[in-house]
């Protein structure tokens, strides 16, 4: 990963870590929307949502658009994908570690098993 992929990839998951911002990207999956449509169902001012759109945008993962007087805001889905693609190179390191897991498990389970039978043969 080259080291300017790398500093996109910070600023995603830093967009990211904001609950109010993965709302805002989760209303904008339903399609574009203006910033006093992005306001209405938060208790924040319209500067506070603002101030989110700016950090999103910051980090690729929205873009403003211009139609008349309006300027609605519009979901970039690439970077998500990115970070995607970053998370799943950690699902086969899981997948081992559940792996293995699953066999120490079974193991207990067998060694359980033997002692318990060797406790009634006594």
């Amino acid at each position: 990963m080259s080291p300017a992929s790398v500093d996109e990839l910070d600023h995603v998951f830093a967009a990211l870590a904001d609950p109010t911002r993965r709302a805002i990207l989760a209303r904008l999956a339903a399609g574009e929307a203006t910033v006093n449509e992005l306001v209405a169902p938060f208790a924040l001012s319209q500067p506070t949502i603002s101030k989110h759109l700016k950090v999103l945008e910051r980090a690729g993962l929205v873009s403003r658009g211009r139609a008349a007087q309006f300027r609605p805001v519009r979901l970039n889905a690439a970077p998500l994908a990115d970070a995607a693609q970053w998370i799943g190179g950690y699902r086969r390191f899981w997948e081992q570690s559940f792996d293995r897991l699953d066999a120490y498990v079974q193991d207990l389970k067998r060694k359980e098993k033997r002692n318990a039978s060797q406790r009634k043969r006594k």
